[in-house]
C-alpha cells in the first residue's frame, strides 16, 4: 500500500515540476520569436525549460544524498524521450485537418510519413552527440571515472558552444511581442512548483526502490524516467495538433542536451562515482544510439524529403526494448542492489 502512495506522490511532484517548466518555456517561446532565432534553433532554447526537472531533480539527489536516482533518472529519460515523443507526434497528425500551413499534409498522411525541418540534424542532432562524447570522455576513462567538479565547468562551457551554434543558425528578424504582468508571475509560480515537484519526485522515488528493493539508479532508469515523460507527451501532442510539427519533434533534442550538460552539474559538485560502470556505459550507449538513428533517418530521406516513415517512427520503441532486455539480462538483474 505504501508503494501505491509513494507512485501517487511521484505522479503529482512530476505534474508539479512540468507545470512549472512550461511556465518557464512560455516565456522562452516568446523570447524566441523576439530575437529572431529560428525554429529548429528554438528547441534548443526552449530545451533550458524543458530539463529544469531534470535540473531540480539532480540538485535534490546530490542534497539528500541519492544521486544515483538523479542519474538514472537523467539518463534513462534521454533514452525513453525519444521513442515516447516522436511516436506521439506521428500519431498527434494523423487526421485530415492540421492546423499550421501544411500543404502537402493529405500527401503525408497516405504515406504514414512525418515531416520535419532538415535543420534538426545540423544545429541539433549531430552537435548533441558531441556533447554525449565529451560526456563520455568525462565519465568513463580509468584516471577521471565518475563526475568531479572541474567536468562540471567542461559541461557548461560544451553546452554554451552547443546553444550559440544552435541560435546563431538561421537567425532573422525579431518579431514584436508583448509581455504581460500575469506572465511575469506565471514564471514565478513555475519555479516555486519546480522546486517542490522535483524534491518529491526525488523523495517518492527513495521510498519506492526502498519497498522494491531495487537499486537508485535502476529506479531512477525505470522508474522516475518514464514517468517524468508524461507531461512532455501532452506538450508534444498539442504542438503536433496546432501544425508545429518541427517543434514538436525537435524540442526533444534540445531537452537532452540540457539534460546532458547542465543537470549533470550538480552531481559534479559533490563529486558523484560511478558506482555500476557496465550500467553506465551501457545506459550511455543507448543515450547516444537514439540521436544516431533521428540523425540517419532524416538524412536519409533528404534527397526528398526529410521526416520520419511509419515504419520508423516504430524503430525507436524497439530498440528501447532491446536496452530493457540488455539491463535486465545482462547488466543487473532486477532485484539486486547496485
Amino acid at each position: 500500500m505504501s508503494t501505491v502512495l509513494w507512485a501517487a506522490v511521484l505522479l503529482g511532484a512530476v505534474w508539479a515540476a512540468h507545470w512549472g517548466a512550461e511556465h518557464l518555456a512560455d516565456p522562452l517561446k516568446k523570447l524566441r520569436r523576439q530575437w529572431g532565432f529560428s525554429v529548429a534553433a528554438g528547441g534548443s532554447f526552449i530545451g533550458l525549460a524543458t530539463a529544469s526537472p531534470e535540473v531540480g531533480i539532480n540538485i535534490t539527489s546530490a542534497f539528500r544524498g541519492v544521486a544515483d536516482i538523479g542519474l538514472g533518472a537523467m539518463l534513462g529519460a534521454n533514452i525513453i524521450v525519444v521513442p515516447i515523443l516522436l511516436a506521439t507526434a506521428y500519431l498527434a497528425t494523423r487526421k485530415k485537418d492540421l492546423g499550421g500551413e501544411h500543404r502537402d499534409h493529405e500527401r503525408h498522411l497516405r504515406e504514414h510519413f512525418l515531416p520535419v525541418d532538415p535543420g534538426a540534424v545540423t544545429v541539433q542532432a549531430l552537435p548533441y552527440l558531441g556533447i554525449l562524447v565529451v560526456v563520455a570522455l568525462l565519465t568513463l576513462p580509468e584516471p577521471w571515472r565518475g563526475l568531479q567538479p572541474i567536468d562540471g565547468w567542461i559541461l557548461l562551457i560544451t553546452y554554451l558552444a552547443y546553444l550559440a551554434q544552435a541560435l546563431l543558425r538561421g537567425r532573422k528578424g525579431g518579431e514584436q511581442v508583448e509581455w504581460s504582468r500575469r506572465e511575469r508571475w506565471l514564471a514565478g509560480g513555475g519555479l516555486a512548483a519546480l522546486a517542490v515537484g522535483a524534491y518529491f519526485i526525488v523523495f517518492s522515488t527513495e521510498k519506492i526502490v526502498s519497498a522494491l528493493g531495487i537499486s537508485k539508479i535502476i529506479g531512477g532508469l525505470f522508474i522516475t524516467a518514464p514517468v517524468a515523460a508524461l507531461p512532455e507527451v501532452f506538450a508534444t501532442w498539442t504542438l503536433a495538433r496546432r501544425g508545429q510539427i518541427t517543434a514538436a519533434a525537435t524540442d526533444v533534442i534540445g531537452d537532452m542536451a540540457a539534460t546532458m550538460t547542465i543537470a549533470f552539474i550538480p552531481l559534479t559538485i559533490i563529486a558523484t562515482p560511478i558506482q555500476d560502470l557496465r550500467l553506465f556505459w551501457v545506459s550511455l550507449a543507448f543515450v547516444a544510439i537514439m540521436p544516431a538513428l533521428y540523425a540517419a533517418f532524416i538524412w536519409w530521406g533528404r534527397v526528398r524529403e526529410t521526416g520520419f516513415r511509419r515504419w520508423q517512427v516504430l524503430s525507436f520503441p524497439v530498440v528501447y526494448a532491446l536496452f530493457v532486455a540488455t539491463v535486465v539480462l545482462w547488466v543487473q538483474p532486477f532485484g539486486q542492489s547496485g
